[in-house]
C-alpha cells in the first residue's frame, strides 16, 4: 500500500467552480438603424378592446353569486328589449304571442263528465251509497281516530277536524284492526269512519270509509297547516254547522268524491254562525278550507280563515268497507309516463278528476 505525504496532498492544486458572470442585454444602438429597434418590438400590438355585452363568456363561470346573478338579470333584460324592438319594427305582421306552458293547460283531461239532468246519473245517485243521507233518512255522525300511537301534532290535526265537522267523535285507536273497529262503529250508529295516518309525526294519509255500505277512499295528505301555525286567522270556529262549497267535481269519479264529501256535514247549514267550509279540486288535488264570513256592509264582504288547512290526493277508492286482501277497487291511481312531441320534458298522464 503506497503511502503519501501529507506536503504531497497540499501542493495539489484544488479546482474552484467560477461563476460566469451573466450576459446583459445590450441596449440599442443609438446611432444604428431604426429597423433593428422595429424587429425587437412585437409586431401586432392590441390596443385594450372594451367590454362588449353580451360577454362572450358562460354566465355560470362568474364565482360571486351576486354578479353572476346581476349578470343574468342583465342578459334576460337584453334579450326581452331585443324582442320587443323586433316585434315593434314588424308592427301587425308580428307573430301572435305563445301562451306559457302550465300543468293546467298541458293535462290530458278525463272527458266523461256527467250531466246532472241524465237520467242514467239520477237512477244511480238514488241507488247508490249515499242516497240514504240525501233522502234525509240518516243524519251524519262521524268517528275521527289515528295510527297507533300518535304524536302530538296528528291528535291536534284530529282535534280540529273535529271542530270542522259537526257531530264528530275523536277515539284513540289503542291498537284494534280496522275490521275491529268498523262493527263497533256500526253498531253505535257512525256513518263515517275516519282515519288519520302519519309518517315521522306528520300526518300524511286518510282513510275515509262511509258505513255502513262503503265506499272507502284512501287519501295522501299534504301541506298540513294547523290553526297556531297559521297567520291572520280568526277566532276558534263555532259549533254552528257550515256551509259546504265544491269546486269543479264534474266527472264521474269527481262526482262521486264529491258526495262522499257532502255527506260528512248536515243537510242544513246554520248561515248564523257564516261558516262555509271548501273542497276545491284542481290538478287531481283536493284543497280544503275552512272560512268565515265576515260582512263589512251591505255590499261589501271578506273572508277570513279558520283553520287547519289541507291538500287531499285520492288513491284509491274500494268497494264496500275496508278490506285490504279482498276488497274490490273501483279506481286506483295509476301513472302512466309518456312523451309528448310538443311538449321538451317527460309527463305523467292521470286519470283526472276535473274536467
Amino acid at each position: 500500500m503506497d503511502v503519501v505525504e501529507e506536503h504531497d496532498i497540499q501542493d495539489k492544486p484544488t479546482k474552484k467552480k467560477t461563476k460566469k458572470p451573466k450576459k446583459q442585454p445590450k441596449p440599442p444602438h443609438e446611432n444604428g438603424n431604426d429597423s433593428m429597434i422595429e424587429k425587437t418590438e412585437p409586431e401586432h400590438v392590441d390596443a385594450p378592446a372594451e367590454f362588449s355585452f353580451p360577454p362572450t363568456f358562460s354566465v355560470s363561470e362568474i364565482k360571486n353569486k351576486q354578479r353572476r346573478h346581476l349578470m343574468f338579470m342583465k342578459l334576460k333584460q337584453e334579450k326581452r328589449k331585443k324582442k320587443k324592438k323586433e316585434r315593434d319594427a314588424l308592427g301587425d305582421k308580428a307573430p301572435p304571442k305563445e301562451v306559457p306552458k302550465t300543468i293546467e293547460n298541458q293535462r290530458v283531461y278525463d272527458e266523461t263528465t256527467v250531466n246532472p239532468e241524465d237520467e242514467e246519473v239520477a237512477f244511480d245517485e238514488g241507488t247508490d251509497e249515499f242516497s240514504a243521507y240525501f233522502n234525509r233518512l240518516t243524519n251524519p255522525k262521524v268517528l275521527i281516530t289515528t295510527s297507533d300511537r300518535p304524536r302530538g301534532r296528528t291528535v291536534r290535526f284530529c282535534n280540529q277536524l273535529a271542530t270542522v265537522i259537526p257531530d264528530a267523535h275523536v277515539y284513540y285507536r289503542r291498537g284494534l284492526a280496522l275490521k275491529k273497529v268498523i262493527p263497533q262503529c256500526i253498531a253505535r250508529g257512525f256513518t263515517y269512519l275516519m282515519v288519520i295516518n302519519e309518517d315521522r309525526k306528520v300526518p300524511n294519509g286518510m282513510v275515509l270509509c262511509h258505513l255502513p255500505d262503503g265506499p272507502t277512499a284512501h287519501f295522501k295528505v299534504s301541506s298540513v297547516r294547523l290553526r297556531k301555525e297559521m297567520k291572520r286567522r280568526g277566532k276558534d270556529p263555532t259549533e254552528h254547522s257550515p256551509e259546504v262549497i265544491l269546486n269543479n267535481f264534474t266527472t264521474r269519479l269527481g262526482h262521486s268524491m264529491g258526495r262522499l264529501f257532502a255527506a260528512l256535514f248536515p243537510h242544513d247549514p246554520q248561515f248564523v254562525g257564516r261558516q262555509v267550509a271548501t273542497f276545491h279540486n284542481q290538478r287531481d288535488f283536493i284543497f280544503f278550507r275552512f272560512h268565515r264570513y265576515i260582512f263589512k256592509n251591505e255590499q261589501r264582504v271578506g273572508i277570513q280563515e279558520l283553520g287547519p288547512r289541507f291538500t287531499l290526493k285520492l288513491r284509491s277508492l274500494q268497494k264496500g268497507t275496508f278490506d285490504s286482501k279482498f276488497g274490490e277497487y273501483e279506481w286506483v291511481l295509476k301513472v302512466i309516463i309518456y312523451y309528448q312531441i310538443h311538449v321538451k320534458c317527460c309527463t305523467s298522464k292521470r286519470y283526472a278528476i276535473s274536467p
